[in-house]
């Protein structure tokens, strides 16, 4: 098989391809018609040629050929000419431009009856050339008539089709002046048509307006460019291993071997390099494609990975940040939920460690703003102009994270649930209307996905809560019977405390109230207590009562008083309780020889105490993950895992917090903050 079947076969699959891509999106308007014929043209005269070249047969006569290569041209430059008028290029119009060479034909057909393809006259060459140099003309004309923003939309189509021009500009004028068409310039010629279809192929996508509903896939290409590239850089060090081996002398083939295990360990590293694979995506999607990203396909496994099954709340949230954040390839995140009082705090990170102390107010500029607008803020762009963004005022939480690049809102139909923060993206890429309709909509979804997930988290805690209360059915039942058997003891003791029998039967019945009661403590550690009014509780007599109780453990409590009073308004046994178990967790992680301290003081518009252990400590993953989670112990069997969650719903229930400070191995702080009772008022109903 000799050079021009291998071209010119080339160029009639290469056109065969574009004009598949072409087919489908057909519809009978001008612009998509008119490529289709030419592609059409195109592979009917290199398909005739590669099998005269192949067979030394001509399917058709030598002068058809002719006269098809001037139909293709024709259709070229009517296309064109379209494109030049805009697409409203009336038919009469088209029709002259079609049929011209056609006709103009007629009156050299005979020039081409001849039995050699290469032989041109002076006649036949000035016409291709003038066809060639039309097409010339309608390119830059096409080009310069072009706004300047919209020449990247055309750019592709000039450099192909101007380079098909071009060539045959080249070829004719060389054939006019030596009255015959060079041999390697004709057999290239079908090939060198084939490289200006990929342009082609790319202007259609670009161009929306042609109606031509062109798709190309975004893995085909990627993996086609990178298949490319990959065997171009064998290539290129399979001769340089080549060259080294022929002039290395002695040392030669011992070279050669390792030039080429470090030329294929490079590949690889460089085929599996995330940075690498980005840099491509983003070249492609800019260089290549008319959308920044195909939403089929991010949408698909956006929606996969939030559907995987990955355990916990936690994982979930972390999933979430990742997700999102591999839409721009960013390289961390953190995620801020609404908690109970209406603020947001960070309850999850990916890649990133969650900062201190960077609660955001559901007041705050920064919230109003993604509540109101649903802008995603691009940190970059409100450092530059923070008129853009209304001229809020940032937090200051963050400067203390590293590389921090957009905050993306989640919202829940006109409520902000939540905000994301996510850092700079592996590959330096600009952000633009695209990225940010993107992220909002994906942060829609992900809001609905979130709220869904602490609805379901808290029906779980609600049904647990059902299932609790009804075990204290049953224990109210149970202690209704104790009661009722030990006041019958105290009724007739009186009367019958002389009679052996009596006694018996007393202790007899005391041993099953014991046993009855040891059975619930063992299913229930801790009773139900009624609601109560509030009075004006001395938080100082209280701890002090507490501590009184607590003594026979060890460590023993100590506490200590500041000045000022320490009255505030609550029910007395609800708090006892609440101190009572917060010492009670001090003494069971403290050693015998540790130390407990209780704390007392006044602040200007708080009561505060301090319960201080030396014990084991926690972490901050235990904090804030699991030590106020209900039904959530460490103690296995022995606790119930309300203790600290109640503890704290009682304190937020009287107006006060519970925060924590510990550290593992040196000790846990709990502060219990109260609201002060002055002596003027009076206890809520």
């Amino acid at each position: 098989m000799d050079i021009a079947t291998v071209s010119n076969a080339t160029g009639a699959l290469f056109f065969a391809l574009l004009g598949l891509l072409i087919l489908p999106g057909w519809r009978g308007q001008l612009l998509n018609s008119l490529l289709l014929a030419s592609c059409v043209l195109s592979v009917a005269l290199f398909a005739s040629l590669a099998y005269y070249y192949q067979s030394e047969q001509a399917l058709v006569s030598l002068a058809s050929l002719r006269l098809v290569e001037a139909l293709r041209d024709g259709a070229w430059c009517s296309f064109l000419l379209a494109l030049l008028r805009a697409g409203r290029m009336p038919a009469a119009g088209a029709a002259v431009v079609l049929f011209l060479p056609l006709l103009a034909f007629v009156g050299i057909r005979f020039v081409g009856a001849g039995g050699d393809l290469q032989a041109s006259s002076g006649t036949e060459s000035t016409f291709f050339l003038c066809l060639a140099i039309a097409g010339l003309v309608l390119i830059e004309q096409l080009y310069r008539n072009t706004r300047a923003g919209h020449r990247w939309a055309i750019k592709f189509l000039c450099l192909g089709v101007g380079g098909i021009f071009a060539y045959d500009f080249y070829m004719y004028a060389d054939a006019l002046l030596l009255n015959r068409i060079d041999a390697d310039l004709w057999h290239a010629r079908a090939a060198i048509n084939a490289c200006a279809v990929p342009l082609v192929a790319i202007a259609a996508a670009r161009n929306r307006q042609w109606k031509l509903e062109l798709f190309v896939s975004r893995q085909i290409v990627f993996h086609g460019a990178a298949l490319a590239a990959a065997g171009a850089y064998l290539t290129l060090m399979a001769a340089t291993g080549y060259y080294i081996r022929a002039y290395g002398g002695t040392w030669g083939g011992a070279l050669q071997v390792v030039f080429l295990f470090g030329a294929v360990l490079v590949l690889l590293l460089l085929l599996f390099s995330t940075q690498v694979r980005a840099q491509i995506k983003v070249f492609l999607g800019k260089h290549f494609f008319v959308n920044k990203y195909e939403y089929r396909e991010e949408w698909l496994k956006f929606t996969n990975t939030l559907s995987q099954d990955a355990g916990d709340i936690h994982a979930i949230r972390e999933r979430v940040i990742e997700a999102i954040a591999e839409i721009i390839h960013s390289r961390g995140g953190l995620l801020w939920l609404r908690d109970e009082r209406g603020g947001y705090r960070p309850v999850s990170g990916w890649n990133l460690k969650l900062p201190a102390a960077a609660e955001e107010p559901g007041d705050s500029p920064l919230a109003v703003l993604l509540r109101h607008k649903g802008w995603v803020v691009n940190l970059d762009e409100y450092r530059r102009d923070p008129g853009h963004y209304d001229d809020i005022l940032l937090p200051g939480w963050l400067d203390g994270i590293g590389q921090a690049w957009l905050i993306v809102p989640l919202l829940l139909g006109n409520d902000l649930l939540g905000f994301l923060v996510l850092t700079r993206p592996q590959v330096v890429l600009s952000f633009n209307w695209e990225d940010s309709d993107l992220l909002k909509t994906v942060g829609r979804q992900t809001a609905i996905h979130l709220a869904l997930l602490e609805t379901t988290d808290a029906l779980s805690q609600a049904r647990q809560f059902e299932a609790f209360n009804r075990l204290s059915a049953f224990v109210v039942h149970d202690l209704k019977n104790v009661v009722a058997q030990l006041s019958l003891i105290g009724d007739n003791a009186s009367r019958h405390q002389d009679n052996p029998e009596f006694v018996a039967d007393a202790f007899q019945t005391v041993g099953a109230a014991v046993a009855r009661m040891n059975r619930m403590l063992a299913n229930l550690r801790q009773g139900h207590v009624e609601d109560a009014g509030l009075t004006r509780v001395d938080l100082a007599g209280v701890a002090s009562e507490v501590i009184a109780r607590r003594s026979k453990g060890k460590p023993v409590p100590v506490i200590t008083r500041g000045d000022g009073e320490l009255f505030v308004w609550a029910n007395r046994d609800k708090l006892s309780s609440v101190i009572e178990h917060l010492v009670q967790n001090a003494q069971e992680a403290t050693s015998a020889d540790g130390r407990i301290e209780l704390r007392l003081k006044r602040e200007a518009d708080s009561v505060v105490l301090d319960i201080e252990d030396t014990g084991c400590g926690m972490d901050t993953e235990f904090i804030r993950t699991r030590l106020f989670r209900p039904f959530d112990t460490t103690k296995g069997n022995a606790g119930m895992g309300i203790g600290v969650f109640e503890s704290r719903e009682i304190v937020r229930g009287l107006g006060g917090e519970v925060s924590v400070d510990s550290t593992p191995g040196r000790g846990t702080t709990f502060r219990v903050r109260l609201p002060p009772a002055a002596v003027d008022q009076f206890a809520a109903p």
